[in-house]
C-alpha cells in the first residue's frame, strides 16, 4: 500500500493490531490487510525479585500497554494524518506460563508468579509422576498445586487462574479464555483441542486437592484455537487501551496466546516437521511434530501450536541477561574513555571481536544463570564466569564464551530430542534480539545444534507483529483455509531469509565447551549453595 491507501485503510478501520508482553520489552504492532507494519510502539520493562518471587506489578503491566499504544497511535498520527479510532481486530500474546489466581470479586489473590520461578520442584515432580506427562515447574497447574502442598491460605479463595496473556484479553474483551498454545502451558490438552479429560480426573482425586470447593474445569479458561473469535473489545476495554479515548469499541479479540505459539506464527513454523527458536530473556525451541515422542523426559514439555498441532519444546530461563550485563560494563569503560556507543554499535563490536576468538573459546566457561535452570538443575541463578591458568583470556574468546553459554542449556536440551528421539525438522527458524547483528549467533547456534538455522528478516520484532497475523486470521475464520495454509499463501509469500550451516571446527569448538560446561555444574552448584 502507499500512504493514500493506508491513510484511507486506517480510516475504515481495516487494520489489525498485536500486542505482546516479552520479558523486556512490551511491543504493540499495527499491519494492513498486506501484513506489512504500518505503527509500533514499545515500553521497557523488567521483572523484580520480591518476596522469594519473580514477579511483575499489574499497574507496569497496564502502563506499559498503554504507552505502547499511545506510541503506535501517535505514529499513525504523524505518518498518516488521521486518529486511530478502529480497529478489525486486535491479539494480545505474553509470556507463557506462570499463575494468576483471582477471587470471585476478581481480586489478584497473589502477586503475579513468573516462569522464571523455580519455587514448584515438589509439585511439578508429584505431578509428573501421577500424569506420566511432564508438568515443568513453570506450568500453572505446578504453581496452583505447589500452593496446595504449601497449604497456602488464597488456594480456598480461587475462582479463577490464568495466564498474562489471559489476564489481559479478560480485561479488554470480558472473556476468561485462552488459545490452546498458551493453554497448552497451564495444564496438558488432549486431540479435541481442550484440557485432558483424563489428567483433569487425577489431579481432582488427588487427597490434598478434594478439600477445596472449586473444580478445576471451573476455574481454568475455556480454550480455543486460532481462527476462532474471542470476543469483542468493550467500551471498558478500548479505554483502558486507549487512555485518549479515541478507540471504538467492537474490534473482533482473537484468542490470547502465549510468546511461543507467536513465535511459531512470526516464523511460518506451525507444520508438521518444522521448528522455530525463540531466544532473548529466556530461550525456547518449539519442534512440531509429526509422531508421539517414545517416553517422558522432564526437560520435554509438550505443548501445542495455536491451532493444537502436538509440538516438543525446550525452555530455558536464561539466555541473553548475562550477556546484557556484560556489554553494559564494556559502554561503562567506553564512557570513561569519552566514547559514547549506542546500544547497537556496541553489540556490533562485541559480537564481531568474536571472530578472532578460538573455537573452545580459549577454554573459558560461563554460566548465564540470572534465575535458576531447570535443565540444569539449578534451583537458583549464580551468574558464573570461570577460567583456568592455561585458558586464552581474550576478549574475543570471553564474548564468544557468552553468546556458548546463552545456548549451552538449550543445547543439552535438544540433543535430548535430536540425539535420543532423532526427531527431525525440515527448517528451524531462529529470532530474537540476538540476531540484530547479523551471522555472528546465528553461526554459533548453528553451530552449537550441529544444525542449518534460518533467520527471517524480522528476526529481532516476531511476537507482537506474529500476534497481529493471528488477529488478522481470527477475523477470517479458520474454517475456510487452516493457518498453515493462510501463513504460506498470504503471509509469507516472498520472506527475506538468510542461512547458515555448522562449520566443522565451530561444531568441534562448541562440543569442547559443552564438555567442560556439563563438568563444571557442581561449582555453579556450589555457587548457589555458598553465595
Amino acid at each position: 500500500m502507499n500512504l493514500t491507501e493506508t491513510s484511507k485503510a486506517i480510516q475504515q478501520g481495516d487494520v489489525y493490531l498485536g500486542i505482546e508482553l516479552g520479558s523486556t520489552r512490551i511491543k504493540a504492532v499495527l499491519i494492513d490487510d498486506d501484513f506489512n507494519t504500518i505503527a509500533a510502539g514499545n515500553y521497557a520493562w523488567e521483572n523484580k525479585f520480591e518476596n522469594g518471587m519473580w514477579t511483575y506489578s499489574l499497574e507496569d503491566v497496564w502502563k506499559g500497554i498503554q504507552s505502547s499504544y499511545l506510541q503506535v497511535a501517535a505514529d499513525v498520527e504523524s505518518r498518516y494524518h488521521t486518529k486511530l479510532a478502529s480497529i478489525r481486530s486486535i491479539g494480545v500474546s505474553a509470556m507463557m506460563h506462570g499463575y494468576l489466581p483471582f477471587s470471585k470479586n476478581d481480586e489478584l489473590l497473589t502477586p503475579f508468579r513468573t516462569w522464571r520461578n523455580n519455587t514448584t520442584g515438589q509439585a511439578a515432580h508429584d505431578l509428573t509422576e501421577r500424569f506420566q506427562f511432564n508438568i515443568p515447574e513453570r506450568w500453572s497447574i505446578a504453581h496452583l498445586y505447589q500452593a496446595i502442598l504449601d497449604e497456602e491460605e488464597h488456594v480456598r479463595e480461587v475462582d479463577f487462574i490464568t495466564t498474562l496473556a489471559g489476564y489481559v484479553h479478560w480485561q479488554l474483551s470480558g472473556e476468561k479464555v485462552l488459545g490452546v498454545g498458551d493453554a497448552s502451558g497451564m495444564f496438558p490438552i488432549d486431540d479435541s483441542g481442550t484440557y485432558s479429560d483424563k489428567h483433569v480426573k487425577l489431579f481432582e482425586n488427588l487427597e490434598n486437592v478434594a478439600q477445596y470447593d472449586w473444580n478445576l474445569l471451573d476455574i481454568l479458561p475455556n480454550v480455543l484455537q486460532a481462527g476462532d473469535q474471542a470476543g469483542t473489545l468493550t467500551e471498558a476495554g478500548a479505554k483502558l487501551l486507549d487512555i485518549n479515548g479515541n478507540l471504538q469499541a467492537g474490534s473482533i479479540m482473537a484468542p490470547p496466546e502465549g510468546d511461543a505459539g507467536t513465535g511459531m506464527v512470526s516464523t511460518n513454523s506451525v507444520r508438521k516437521r518444522t521448528g522455530n527458536i525463540s531466544v532473548g530473556t529466556s530461550a525456547f525451541s518449539m519442534l512440531v511434530l509429526d509422531k508421539p515422542l517414545q517416553k517422558v523426559y522432564k526437560d520435554i514439555d509438550l505443548v501445542t501450536t495455536p491451532n493444537n498441532e502436538p509440538v516438543a519444546m525446550v525452555h530455558t530461563n536464561n539466555c541473553s541477561s548475562d550477556i546484557n550485563a556484560w556489554s553494559s560494563i564494556f559502554k561503562e569503560f567506553a564512557e570513561r574513555l569519552g566514547i559514547n556507543l549506542d546500544e547497537g554499535r556496541l553489540f556490533e563490536i562485541l559480537f564481531h571481536s568474536t571472530t578472532r576468538s578460538e573455537p573452545d573459546a580459549g577454554g573459558l566457561i560461563n554460566y548465564s544463570y540470572l534465575s535458576g535452570e531447570n535443565i540444569t538443575k539449578m534451583p537458583e541463578g549464580r551468574p558464573l564466569f570461570v577460567r583456568d591458568v592455561n585458558s586464552s583470556f581474550t576478549l574475543a574468546n570471553f564474548f564468544l564464551t557468552q553468546l556458548y553459554a546463552a545456548f549451552a542449556p538449550l543445547k543439552i536440551g535438544m540433543d535430548i530430542l535430536i540425539n535420543e528421539e532423532k526427531i527431525e525438522t525440515n527448517v528451524l527458524i531462529a529470532q530474537g534480539g540476538l540476531f540484530k547483528t547479523p551471522v555472528i549467533a546465528q553461526q554459533v547456534l548453528s553451530n552449537a545444534l550441529n544444525i542449518p538455522i534460518t533467520v527471517m528478516k524480522t528476526a529481532s520484532e516476531g511476537g507482537a507483529w506474529g500476534m497481529a497475523v493471528l488477529a488478522a486470521y481470527a477475523k477470517q475464520g479458520n474454517k475456510e483455509i487452516s493457518l498453515e495454509d493462510f501463513l504460506d499463501q498470504y503471509v509469507f509469500t516472498d520472506p527475506q531469509s538468510s542461512t547458515l550451516s555448522p562449520e566443522p571446527a565451530g561444531v568441534e569448538g562448541y562440543e569442547q565447551f559443552i564438555t567442560k560446561y556439563k563438568a563444571g555444574l557442581p561449582v555453579e552448584s556450589a555457587a548457589i549453595e555458598h553465595i
